[in-house]
Formats: C-alpha cells, structure tokens, sequence
C-alpha cells in the first residue's frame, strides 16, 4: 500500500512534466516552422475567400513572435480565471489592427511595440498571479492593434485582394489566434492542477519574455550595424 501511495504523485508529478514539456517543443517546433515559411500560401496571392483564410490560420502559427504572444495570453488568462473572455479584447483590436493597415492607415512603431508586449506578457506572467497579472490583461487589446498591423501587411501589400478574402483572412486570424489562446490555457491547467502557486506558468512566462528580449536584441544590433554602415 505504501509503495503504490508513492508511486500515484510520482506518476502523476510525470505526466505533468510531460505535459509542460510537450507544450515548449510545440512552441519552439512552431518558432523553426517560421524560419522555413511565414505564409502558408508560399508567397502566392491572395485571391479568394478560401486562400484568405487558410492565410489566415497560418500567419500566427508561422510566426513565433504572435505565436508565443497568443500562448502568454491563454495563459495568463487560465491563471486568473478568465480564459474564455481574456483574449476577446485582443481579438478585436487585431481585427481593427488589420482593418486599418488594409484601408491603408499605418501605425507607427508596429515591431517594436510587439517586442514590447513580448516583455510585458511574458514578464508578467513569470511574475506570477498578482496585481501585475491582473493589470497586464488589459494591455492584450493595445498590443492587438500591433499584432493585427502586422498581419494587415499582407492584405495592404495585394492590391487585388477583393473583400471575400478580407473577411476570409480576418476569420482565419480570428478563429486561430483564439483556438491557440484556449488550448495554451486548457493545457497549463491540466498540467498544473489549477494550483495557485504551480511554477510552470512562470516557466513560461520567461521564456516568452526571454524571446522578447532576443527580439530586443537582435533589433539593437541591426540598427547599429545600420549606422555603422555595416552591411
């Protein structure tokens, strides 16, 4: 009796660890993924509601900087209890975001300030379940507008891109970005128990954080080989 009652919290304590670990390697797998491709129609035009949509779905997927934004913010959301209405506001303001780059209105600062919600997601999050935490939530929407900047570059640079595949891409963005936002959060409660101080969320905290200091980084550098003349 005593060896099978040790055996159940190491088993458990396991699964766990696997848990966790599976959602890093998805995480990373999907950050070569981007390295590889960053648009699931391999350049091609957009030029109907489907090719919309499967663009859709595949921008955040390719790019690990939304990616691992998305993550941070389903996340953050299953911590504070709040994993279904979380990421609405950033749904909407992305939405906007692209919306407005597509209409042809440019936002400033649209890398940076992804960086930056890389940092304040991730920081908040290794912070652990707090004031902090609570305060950053609302922030998801501003940084939205970044996000959905960013994916709106696409549809602003066809021309042609009629308003079926508009719609098409929004609901591939949408639909995807909200599916990640739930399945990071489902998977940390599942790992975690729903423990108020489990340490894996934290975990993931910096290494989100930890991308956006890379990001930080790796744009220092090239604006100072930019000044230096350095090709």
């Amino acid at each position: 009796m005593k060896c099978a009652t040790m055996k159940r919290p190491t088993t458990q304590r396991a699964m766990k660890i696997a848990a966790f670990a599976s959602l890093t390697l998805w995480s990373v797998g999907a950050s070569a993924g981007s390295a590889l491709a960053h648009h699931p129609l391999s350049g091609m035009p957009m030029q109907t509601f489907g090719q919309g949509l499967l663009s859709g779905i595949g921008h955040p997927v390719l790019g690990f900087d939304h990616l691992f934004f998305v993550v941070a913010m389903g996340i953050a959301g299953a911590v504070l209890g709040n994993r279904y209405r979380a990421p609405l506001g950033y749904i909407a303001a992305m939405v906007l975001g692209v919306g407005l780059m597509a209409s042809g209105i440019v936002l400033p600062l649209i890398e940076p300030i992804i960086v930056l919600s890389l940092l304040v997601a991730g920081g908040a999050l290794a912070a652990g379940k707090g004031t902090l935490l609570q305060m950053a939530v609302p922030l998801f929407a501003l940084f939205g507008l970044s996000h959905g900047a960013a994916f709106g570059e696409s549809i602003a640079a066809q021309e042609s891109a009629g308003m079926a595949v508009l719609i098409g891409y929004l609901l591939g963005l949408a639909a995807v970005q909200y599916a990640i936002a739930l399945g990071a959060g489902a998977l940390m409660l599942r790992v975690t128990g729903g423990a108020e101080d489990a340490v894996q969320p934290r975990l993931a905290g910096a290494m989100v954080a930890g991308v956006g200091v890379f990001l930080a980084l790796e744009a220092l550098e090239g604006a100072a080989f930019s000044a230096l003349g350095v090709g």
